[in-house]
């Protein structure tokens, strides 16, 4: 493992400053608001020692969720598995480099926006993250994307089945001017991990974000996502889509940030819970006072197949210009059974209709994957979890 002396100056000050940070503050806990429906104690009490190398498991799981035509970067316990990796494809205009590799004197960039975008003090996970920092990817179009480029990267989040592990991951993207960035999290860890990401972006004049995360393992995830709109006429799109059985505890912040004028963002959350489990979605809009002309739309639903699955949903919209719109909604409850009944009256079992309406409330969100293959693979793991979980409280 590469040592701090090692590092460049400027790393090395980065990841001290985030120590110093994460030192102050410790782990947060339910008596703070943007925490007060997660207990993450299971994580702080556990003793988890830092993870280094490979593990027999790694080469099945990667090669699993190939994409053929794609590029694959392949990340082994935190650590940049060149190996395991696929870079034949790579198109003009593309580098990629570990960072140990990469980074080494900062000319490429990454010491003007590494641990920059995210705020470390409104995020003690990631000022955790980046203490440790060690090792990573950088994507040079980016995740920097430069000015009028265009990218899609899926992120796939994949342990070894029924071990117990806590994976603390962040990403930080930036959408040059004109550029087009889609970004998927696929989430599904072992069911007894803890997962705990950040993914901050900011997006330049005309840009365009689109994030879309799925998530179907973990016992616990608190997934963080804070969007940035800098330069006029920026544009984002933010949805999810979740399931949770047993005990699972999953919990959503987003934000989005219009600091300029004639931005746009929509964004769509579902979940679909059973068995004892927790979700939280806090979902927050802000309006500076220059972003005038802003159009922003929020929606966050859930279905409880369950009388003892619980969420609690918490749109907030935050506006101080005048000339904008701005919607948000939030609908929780269980499957409609006037539509149930028309399925039936024309020929259905309750069973095949009641897969049919879930399918179509996850599909909303999954329509999005423009990737055929990406799709194909993470639809068949959600509707797969989904029959297990279903069954499961049938």
């Amino acid at each position: 493992m590469e040592t701090l002396v090692q590092a460049p100056a400027w790393l090395r000050e980065r990841r001290e400053q985030a120590s110093r940070r994460f030192a102050e503050v410790g782990f947060p806990t339910t008596r703070q608001e943007d925490w007060r429906f997660t207990n993450i104690a299971p994580i702080a009490d556990a003793k988890f020692a830092l993870a280094e190398g490979s593990f027999a498991q790694a080469p099945a799981l990667i090669s699993s969720v190939a994409v053929p035509g794609s590029l694959r970067l392949a990340i082994v316990n935190g650590q940049f598995a060149a190996g395991l990796s696929d870079l034949s494809a790579m198109p003009k205009g593309v580098r990629i480099a570990g960072l140990r590799d990469g980074a080494r004197d900062g000319t490429d960039g990454l010491e003007q926006h590494l641990g920059k975008v995210f705020n470390i003090d409104a995020h003690p996970f990631a000022a955790l993250n980046t203490s440790l920092l060690d090792d990573g990817v950088a994507i040079f179009v980016l995740v920097v994307a430069g000015a009028h480029s265009q990218v899609r990267i899926a992120q796939t989040f994949i342990g070894a089945a029924d071990s117990v592990y806590f994976n603390n991951a962040v990403a930080e993207i930036v959408v040059g001017e004109g550029a087009i960035v889609d970004y998927y999290t696929d989430q599904r860890e072992s069911e007894r991990a803890y997962h705990v990401a950040n993914i901050q972006a900011h997006v330049e004049a005309k840009g365009v974000f689109a994030s879309h995360a799925f998530s179907t393992g973990a016992k616990i995830q608190r997934h963080d996502i804070g969007i940035g709109l800098k330069g006029e006429g920026a544009d984002c799109t933010m949805n999810g889509v979740y399931l949770a059985d047993d005990e699972k505890l999953m919990d959503t912040h987003t934000s989005l940030d219009h600091a300029m004028p004639h931005c746009t963002s929509h964004e769509i959350y579902k979940g679909i819970l059973a068995g004892k489990a927790k979700a939280v979605f806090n979902g927050r809009i802000i309006v500076r006072l220059d972003a005038q002309k802003t159009d922003a739309k929020q929606t966050n639903r859930a279905l409880l197949l369950s009388d003892e699955a619980t969420i609690n949903s918490n749109p907030q919209l935050e506006i101080f210009a005048d000339d904008v719109k701005c919607t948000h909604g939030a609908a929780v409850g269980q499957l409609d059974e006037e539509a149930m009944f028309y399925l039936q009256a024309r020929g259905l079992t309750r069973t095949e209709a009641r897969d049919m309406l879930l399918h179509a409330f996850a599909g909303e969100v999954l329509d999005g994957l423009k990737i055929p293959a990406l799709r194909e693979q993470i639809e068949t793991n959600f509707f797969n979890t989904l029959a297990r979980d279903v069954a499961l409280t049938a």
